[in-house]
C-alpha cells in the first residue's frame, strides 16, 4: 500500500505548448508497473483550454467545479458541469477547458498524451 499525502506533490503551471490561458496541474498519481494511467487535478482559469490532443488509452474527466466546455473533433462543443463524467475513446481527437466566464476544475485520468495544434479562438467559440 502507498499513501500519497495531500500537498506532498507540488502544483505546476500548465505549459503554453499544451494550454491556452492559465492552467494549474496538481499531480495525484503516476503509473506503477504494470499500470499505464496517471491522474491529476487540473484547474482552468476562465477562457483557458487545452490544445487538441489524443490519448492512446482514452481519457476520463470528472468535473468537480465551475463550468466546462469539451469537444471532440467534428462534434459540437458541449457544456459540462460539476458531477459530469466525460470519456474520450482511445485516439479520439478532442480538447477541454473552462467556459469564457467561469473557471473550472476537473480530475483527469489518462495515460500518454499526444499533443496537437492549439484550439483557435474561432473553434473555442
Amino acid at each position: 500500500m502507498e499513501v500519497t499525502r495531500a500537498g506532498s506533490r507540488p502544483s505546476m503551471e500548465g505549459s503554453s505548448d499544451w494550454f491556452i490561458v492559465a492552467v494549474r496541474v496538481d499531480p495525484l498519481f503516476n503509473p506503477h508497473v504494470p499500470e499505464r494511467v496517471q491522474g491529476a487535478g487540473v484547474t482552468f482559469e476562465a477562457g483557458a483550454r487545452t490544445a487538441w490532443h489524443t490519448h492512446p488509452l482514452g481519457q476520463t474527466l470528472i468535473v468537480t467545479s465551475g463550468l466546462s466546455r469539451v469537444q471532440r473533433w467534428g462534434g459540437p462543443i458541449e457544456q459540462v458541469r460539476p458531477g459530469d463524467v466525460i470519456w474520450f475513446a482511445p485516439g479520439e481527437k478532442h480538447w477541454h477547458g473552462a467556459s469564457p466566464e467561469t473557471a473550472m476544475r476537473h480530475f483527469a485520468i489518462n495515460g500518454v498524451v499526444d499533443w496537437l495544434e492549439h484550439v483557435t479562438g474561432e473553434q473555442y467559440g
